[in-house]
């Protein structure tokens, strides 16, 4: 019987009309579901499963606390190392899933990462998937590594980094046994929207700086590190890759000390100039 993984953004507290027909097209076959315990898609799902009192179903929490269950279904903890920490604490529960299942079911905010490689997860394993986008209610089917290629071929080449940055070496590597994966990042930028280089981000922090917009400087540093890799920066400068994706932002507020490593990891230098 098809074990079905079904997860999405956390961002996503609504279900499409896609996804209720499919997961009801799930109860009527009486599939056995794998789902998280986060707030978002997750919950949403949960809702709906209560609601139609579906009994097969497993929870899968992270560490000893599951944040929701509310069908009281039976429950799996994943345990992560006690150093693993952020996203990837949390991409463990994700990773036991996928192996777990038969097929997938993500429903995507359009920009979280987290729900994309569940997709690559359940490609990688030759499971197929679907992957429901709720800004374009477009629903796009994955059968063969070609599925994927095609699709991470569209997404935007920002997005395509931030994939990258948080996979692990084992998920974003193309190996001999699936080398039709293509998992290189397509070329950046269209002619009418070069990237920044180097030069230029350091001259836009420092007008930002001047403007008294921290927020600004900050969240040019984020893009600064981004096109760099940040799990390069992490690594350069031994702070957390996820603590620097939420501190490099435009809601971040990194500490001051972060920033100069930052800076120095990405070949920037801060300095002070006496007014007038």
């Amino acid at each position: 019987m098809n074990t079905v993984f079904i997860g999405g953004s956390r961002h996503v507290s609504r279900l499409p009309p896609q996804a209720k027909e499919r997961l009801n097209n799930v109860i009527e076959n009486a599939f056995p579901v794998l789902v998280g315990d986060a707030n978002g898609a997750d919950k949403a799902v949960q809702k709906h499963l209560m609601e139609s009192q579906y009994e097969h179903v497993t929870v899968f929490c992270s560490g000893d606390i599951c944040r929701n269950n509310l069908g009281q279904w039976k429950t799996r903890h994943i345990q992560s190392s006690k150093e693993v920490k952020g996203f990837q604490f949390y991409a463990a529960k994700d990773r036991e899933m996928a192996r777990a299942a038969d097929f997938g079911l993500m429903i995507w905010d359009g920009k979280s990462t987290g729900t994309l490689l569940n997709i690559l997860r359940l490609v990688r394993a030759d499971k197929k998937a679907v992957l429901i986008s709720v800004p374009t209610k477009i629903a796009t089917t994955f059968k063969v590594a070609q599925d994927w290629n095609i699709f991470l071929a569209q997404c935007p080449f920002e997005l395509q980094r931030d994939l990258q940055d948080r996979a692990t070496p084992e998920e974003w590597s193309v190996t001999p046994e699936q080398p039709s994966l293509n998992l290189l990042p397509a070329e950046p930028s269209p002619p009418d929207s070069p990237a920044k280089a180097p030069e230029e981000f350091a001259i836009a922090i420092n007008a930002a700086l001047a403007a008294g917009d921290p927020k600004a400087a900050v969240d040019l540093l984020g893009q600064v590190a981004k096109a760099r890799s940040m799990s390069q920066v992490a690594k350069d400068t031994g702070l957390a890759r996820e603590g620097l994706y939420r501190a490099l932002s435009a809601e971040g507020n990194p500490e001051f000390a972060t920033v100069l490593k930052v800076m120095e990891a990405v070949g920037l230098r801060l300095t002070v100039n006496k007014l007038g």
